[in-house]
């Protein structure tokens, strides 16, 4: 399924953004958003954690990483986020924490496996907490820190037949606006990037549970679902995201703490 208008995303730095000798975190790395913006703050000279369950998507990331210039690294890290333990322990000594992992269902609420709401709560909201607190230690005692939590136009706005995605958005919200208010003595800023629909597997994925959900062919969910709220008729690059996370981590964005950066071609400007 392609975008009805094709636009690429940025294929250079809008921020000037050093990131030498800085450790960032990005979970959900391995592909989509989460690769766009390990690839992005290695090149600004992060070495990054990147955090996934996919080890082969991991070890295509390192390898892509290895031609930038930039003197960052990938690394991978193969962890599952429901081992919540040992999601905190992983966060230990990070200056940049990117909450990015998630996963999707669609359905509508008396057919939702209770199994997969529980797995979506925890994926994307209790594991950035524990992320958040595993990573904060160090960055309050430094002085400083970066958060930003990937989240959604459904951080801000409903959709039918997403109960788990939404309440889980809509979660991360008041997390990254509680980390900004206690972080912010500390000089540790957090915040939430809002995209709408971003071309990358997660989206690609739930095409066919949309046109079952809905009763249409999978060649309408585009235009008459996904894309229906949107004034620019085009699905997001995951490049585009990944550059919003590098200006919440930039300096000049050294005052933006506690709000969302909405990235939804207009949707909430209905």
């Amino acid at each position: 399924m392609t975008s009805p208008s094709p636009q690429p995303g940025p294929r250079s730095s809008s921020v000037s953004l050093d990131l030498g000798g800085r450790v960032a975190l990005v979970t959900g790395a391995a592909s989509g958003i989460g690769r766009a913006c390990a690839l992005r703050l290695a090149a600004a000279g992060a070495e990054v954690r990147a955090v996934d369950r996919d080890a082969q998507g991991l070890a295509e990331l390192a390898e892509l990483a290895g031609d930038l210039t930039g003197g960052g690294a990938v690394v991978p890290y193969v962890l599952d986020l429901t081992d919540l333990d040992a999601a905190e322990r992983a966060a230990a000594g990070a200056d940049v924490l990117v909450n990015n992992a998630g996963l999707q269902l669609v359905r509508p609420l008396e057919e939702f496996p209770p199994e997969v709401f529980h797995t979506v709560l925890t994926v994307m909201l209790e594991a950035p907490f524990r992320l958040i607190r595993g990573a904060l230690p160090h960055m309050y005692a430094q002085g400083w820190g970066r958060i930003v939590n990937v989240s959604s136009v459904h951080g801000l706005r409903a959709s039918a037949f997403k109960s788990a995605y939404v309440a889980a958005k809509h979660g991360l919200e008041g997390l990254s606006k509680t980390a900004a208010l206690e972080g912010a003595p500390h000089g540790v800023t957090s915040n939430c990037v809002n995209p709408a629909y971003v071309r990358t597997p997660l989206v690609e994925k739930q095409i066919a549970d949309q046109a079952r959900t809905h009763g249409i062919p999978e060649e309408r969910v585009l235009s008459e679902v996904l894309l229906k709220d949107s004034a620019l008729q085009r699905l997001i690059e995951p490049e585009e995201v990944a550059e919003a996370v590098a200006y919440l981590c930039a300096p000049q964005s050294s005052f933006i703490t506690g709000t969302s950066l909405v990235m939804d071609g207009g949707w909430t400007a209905h």
